[in-house]
């Protein structure tokens, strides 16, 4: 790429081309582990970090590989950052690595982890590779954080729960019981319930770009300012 505008890197990963509400990649994690926000932000971290890495290196050796092994060697190289975060999360927040189980190490196959690698990383420079990562990542974690809150919040009445697995001892006071007395509603920490409101957040984000859409036309469809009226003289029989 010759010129890369961070400001489209930073709208496609956040919002235009957002990798769980608009590509629908990584739904299997996406689905399976937002149950609660401190599930959703330990996947997110790690989806984040993966990214990072794996773009970085694939963009440094871009120039290096043939075409016959490149997406072998970016499997492996996105298999080994994958077990750098299991080895660290397995160090400093077991219980949490515990509960993502079998999800953590499936980041390797993760759609979005090799899909940037191939289409961005491998075609890009060290820089554009490296933020193209990051933005993409945090994009896929705020999705990830936004499904976890809202099962979380229907499903116990309550936010950040158990948020000492991830951040230690001093973060079991940061749980915030939102509605007392609260019958849980059990479907939305049910499978079918990470599928109902992950289609929630995909029809409000069609919403909003209908309307944003609309009120583009609507400035292109005014006059600009300062434009001048023509004055017929004369009659007119």
């Amino acid at each position: 790429m010759a010129s890369t505008s961070y400001r489209e890197l930073s709208l496609n990963g956040l919002w235009k081309n957002n990798p769980a509400i608009v590509q629908l990649l990584g739904l299997c994690p996406l689905l399976a582990v937002t149950g609660s926000v401190v599930n959703a932000i330990g996947l997110g971290l790690a989806t984040i970090l993966v990214l990072v890495c794996s773009n970085s290196a694939v963009s440094l050796i871009r120039n290096i590989v043939s075409d016959a092994v490149r997406l072998p060697t970016f499997v492996m190289i996105i298999a080994a950052a994958v077990t750098c975060i299991e080895l660290l999360m397995q160090a400093f927040a077991y219980e949490l690595y515990q509960i993502l189980g079998i999800f953590l190490p499936l980041i390797t196959t993760n759609c979005v982890i090799l899909g940037r690698a191939d289409g961005f990383a491998a075609k890009n420079r060290l820089a554009p590779a490296l933020y193209d990562g990051l933005i993409m990542g945090v994009g896929f974690a705020l999705i990830l954080v936004l499904l976890g809150a809202m099962r979380e919040l229907l499903g116990t009445g309550a936010l950040f729960a158990n948020m000492d697995l991830l951040f230690g001892a001093g973060a079991a006071s940061w749980e915030i019981v939102v509605f007392t007395d609260y019958q849980p509603f059990l479907l939305a920490v049910l499978p079918p319930g990470a599928f109902i409101f992950t289609g929630l957040i995909i029809v409000l984000k069609n919403i909003i770009d209908d309307r944003i859409k609309r009120y583009q036309d609507l400035r292109k469809e005014r006059p600009a300012k300062g434009s001048k009226r023509v004055r017929v003289t004369g009659n007119i029989s």
